[in-house]
């Protein structure tokens, strides 16, 4: 009797230590990936966020303005050889003050060339181009202002021509001309004002790694929940559903937050193509400064930071240390009590 009593409580705890075992192992195992996925999603998610509002600081304070100063300052110059010519096909070079419109159009396209020394996107490259703009600049004012105020008279008509001509090929000329080169400088700023606004492959692929690795977090919680319900006889742990909630709304929040600022990106592209091309329009040049204006303006309104951005990369940022101590306390806890204790 005694013997077959001690077999029955033999097999008894035979069988429980390895299922006490088992479950131990398994809380142990969802710990671990719970906390690795947890150090991933947010390290891809962080990065893959910061990177698309840098790329919105850096359209706010260099791309958009370069754009649009090297299409004001082609617009200027060409408006300020289109008033001096006028002012002589309409004879009214003679009159006192007849070449302030023409000045005040050379001076917004110096005051232009300044201001894109700071915001241009082309760099060292960039900065040549402009020095070098400048220097030509000088030449076709020197040619221009004689032939608009100086040589005047009927028995200067000869000069005067030729000092149009000088300030039209300084102008003008492919290659070597201001607006040529501005052209070259636009270019270039055009391909990297397409490459910050453009979520590339890298991009994609870290959202896509955050996202996966958030997902599977989610699943690995509920997992939790549901052994530590169905082996261990304990209702919803607080902690652990908590992490499951705050998971879900990094998977939802930041990605949402970056479609915003993504879609914001595209439309300030397109409105800067416009632009860019609208400089190129020479028939109604007036309409083109205002055009070039009033889309710039427009424009910095778009791409004005927002504070919801900031506020949403540290919600998440404190939503990333979340979601690795909430499920490291709860599995642990329930380890503790359940099993490494009583072990």
């Amino acid at each position: 009797m005694a013997r077959r009593s001690t077999a029955r409580w033999v097999r008894l705890f035979g069988a429980r230590r390895p299922s006490r075992s088992r479950t131990r192992r398994l809380l142990e195992r969802h710990l671990v990936v719970m906390v690795v996925t947890a150090l991933v999603a947010m390290t891809a998610l962080l990065v893959s966020y910061r990177e698309v509002q840098n790329a919105a600081g850096e359209m706010r304070t260099r791309g958009a303005p370069a754009v649009q100063g090297v299409a004001a300052t082609q617009l200027a110059l060409l408006r300020a050889h289109q008033e001096a010519q006028t002012s002589v096909d309409q004879k009214i070079d003679t009159v006192v003050g007849a070449g302030a419109r023409y000045e005040n159009q050379l001076s917004a396209a110096s005051q232009g060339l300044s201001r894109l020394s700071d915001v241009q996107l082309d760099g060292d490259r960039g900065r040549g181009v402009l020095k070098t703009v400048t220097g030509v600049l000088t030449s076709y004012s020197s040619s221009l202002t004689p032939g608009a105020v100086k040589y005047v008279r009927e028995e200067d008509n000869l000069m005067q021509q030729e000092k149009f001509l000088e300030a039209k090929t300084l102008l003008s000329r492919p290659g070597t001309g201001v607006v040529p080169r501005l052209d070259v400088l636009q270019e270039h700023q055009m391909r990297r004002v397409d490459r910050v606004s453009s979520m590339g492959a890298l991009q994609q692929a870290g959202w896509a790694v955050a996202e996966l690795a958030l997902l599977v977090l989610a699943l690995t919680g509920l997992s939790a929940l549901w052994v530590l319900r169905t082996r261990c006889g304990r209702t919803l742990d607080p902690w652990l559903l908590a992490a499951v909630l705050v998971t879900l709304a990094l998977a939802v929040v930041p990605l949402w937050s970056t479609a915003a600022t993504q879609e914001r990106l595209d439309t300030a592209r397109h409105r800067l193509v416009a632009i860019e091309e609208r400089a190129h329009v020479h028939g109604d040049l007036a309409g083109s400064q205002r055009y070039v204006t009033d889309t710039s303006t427009a424009l910095r309104g778009r791409l004005a930071a927002r504070s919801w951005q900031s506020w949403t990369y540290y919600g998440a940022l404190g939503g990333g240390a979340l979601i690795v101590l909430l499920p490291a306390v709860g599995i642990v806890r329930r380890l503790n009590a359940d099993y490494w204790r009583a072990g």
